[in-house]
């Protein structure tokens, strides 16, 4: 998930990413599925081994969520099918792995806020979610891990436990915002054009 993943990224002030940056950007997107790949829609498998592998596997993700500007990142977003995510649930918060997560409880009220994502490149729709939840897992060392999250954070690992599952935010928004988002996902032919 991303707070603001538009085809111009600005920094707050209104200046533009530093050539550096937008190509660390680029680049770390360029690693990251996009809409209409398979892997977005399929179910992750629980996480069986902790080992190094997996310790590396997190170590990469948080370098190519925090490149690509994202405040969350899920395995199947990088084509690995396991239930695992990181996230970073706000800007002085550090990134956390989560490892099998799932949530305990839900509460408080329902929020509508619109979302975009580091797989739905122009995106973003608005999605209603609750504003509190209580989540398990365990951490990539096979530490026991309870959060209870609001605001952002919650908002932060509800997307992502839905993308461990095949959900994207198109399945979670009103019918005109989707359609509106497959507008800006799917290539439009050009009139007149001939093969």
């Amino acid at each position: 998930m991303s707070e603001e993943v538009g085809q111009v990224i600005e920094e707050e002030g209104g200046d533009k990413l530093d050539p550096e940056l937008e190509a660390r950007r680029r680049l770390a997107l360029a690693q990251i599925r996009q809409w209409g790949d398979p892997a977005l829609r399929l179910r992750a498998h629980e996480v069986e081994t902790l080992d190094d592998d997996l310790k590396r596997l997190v170590e990469r993700m948080k370098v190519l969520m925090h490149d690509a500007r994202g405040v969350g990142l899920a395995a199947t977003q990088v084509g690995v099918l396991q239930r695992l995510f990181v996230f970073q649930a706000g800007e002085d918060e550090e990134v956390r792995a989560l490892v099998n997560p799932r949530i305990v409880e839900s509460g408080g009220d329902t929020e509508v806020d619109d979302e975009g994502c580091l797989s739905l490149q122009g995106v973003r729709v608005p999605v209603e979610r609750p504003t509190k939840v209580t989540i398990e897992a365990q951490d990539e060392n096979g530490d026991e891990v309870r959060l209870e999250l609001e605001g952002l954070g919650a908002r932060v690992v509800q997307h992502e436990l839905d993308h461990l599952d095949g959900v994207l935010i198109l399945d979670r928004t009103d019918e005109e915002s989707r359609k509106q988002a497959l507008g800006v996902l799917r290539p439009q032919p050009l009139l007149g054009a001939t093969g």
